[in-house]
C-alpha cells in the first residue's frame, strides 16, 4: 500500500504565552492521497492559512505530526526540509509572491535551478509549463507587465514546474476577476488529472464544488 502524499496528525497549533494563549488548531488529522483534490473552507480567522503552513514545513506545530511521503518534518535538519518541500511540494498564495526583476519565464525556472538544474533545461521545463497554462507568449514579461489572472497563472506553473506531489494554493482566486478566476478553476482541474495532489484553502463554492472533498475549519478542528 502506498504512503499517503501528506499526512497530519493531532496537529495543534498555539499562539501567545502566559496567559493570552490562543488556540488556533485542535487534534486536525488529514490524509491526502495521490491525485485527491481538497478543498478546506472556513471563516476568516478559522486557522485555514495557520494549516497550510504546517502542512508546507513553513511552522512548526505545537503538538502533532506532519508526514511527507512518511517522513516527519520535525525529525528532518533545515536542509533536508529545504529539499523536501523543493521536490515534492507547490506553493500557490493569494498574493503571487513573483519575482518582479524576472520575467515570467525565469520566475517559474528558479525552483529547477535552485534543486540544480542546468540552466538550458530549467528555461526549457518552465517554457513548457507557461505553455501548459496558456502564457506562452508572455514568457519574457515581468510581472509588472502582467495582469492579475496571468501573474496567477505564472504563479501556479511555478510552483508545478518541479512536478511536485501535492500543491498547497491559499485563496488562488481570492484577488482575481470572474474570468481570471474561471482560468484557474479549470486549470486546477485539468492538472488534478495527473497525480499531483492539491489542497485549496477557499471561500469560493465553485472551487470547493470542483474539489473530491471539502473540510471545514470549525472552532480549531478539522470537520
Amino acid at each position: 500500500m502506498n504512503k499517503p502524499v501528506l499526512e497530519c496528525r493531532g496537529l495543534s497549533r498555539v499562539y501567545g504565552d502566559g496567559d493570552r494563549l490562543v488556540t488556533v488548531l485542535r487534534d486536525v488529522n488529514l490524509c491526502l492521497e495521490a491525485g485527491e483534490k481538497i478543498a478546506v473552507i472556513g471563516a476568516s480567522g478559522s486557522g485555514k492559512s495557520t494549516l497550510l503552513n504546517l502542512l508546507g514545513g513553513l511552522d512548526n506545530p505545537t503538538s502533532g505530526q506532519v508526514l511527507m511521503a512518511g517522513r516527519d518534518l520535525a525529525r528532518l535538519s533545515e536542509r533536508e526540509l529545504c529539499r523536501l518541500r523543493n521536490k515534492r511540494l507547490g506553493f500557490v498564495y493569494q498574493f503571487h509572491h513573483l519575482l518582479p526583476e524576472f520575467d515570467a519565464r525565469e520566475n517559474v525556472a528558479m525552483p529547477l535551478l535552485i534543486a540544480g538544474s542546468k540552466r538550458a533545461e530549467a528555461w526549457r521545463r518552465a517554457a513548457d509549463m507557461l505553455d501548459r497554462v496558456g502564457m506562452s507568449h508572455r514568457l519574457e514579461h515581468r510581472p509588472g507587465q502582467l495582469s492579475g489572472g496571468e501573474r496567477q497563472r505564472v504563479a501556479i506553473a511555478r510552483a508545478l514546474v518541479g512536478s511536485p506531489d501535492c500543491v498547497l494554493m491559499d485563496e488562488p482566486t481570492g484577488n482575481l476577476d470572474p474570468h481570471s478566476a474561471a482560468q484557474v478553476l479549470q486549470l486546477i482541474d485539468e492538472l488534478g488529472q495527473d497525480s499531483a495532489a492539491f489542497v485549496v484553502v477557499t471561500h469560493d463554492p465553485g472551487i470547493a464544488r470542483q474539489m473530491n472533498r471539502t473540510l471545514e475549519l470549525r472552532d480549531g478542528r478539522l470537520v
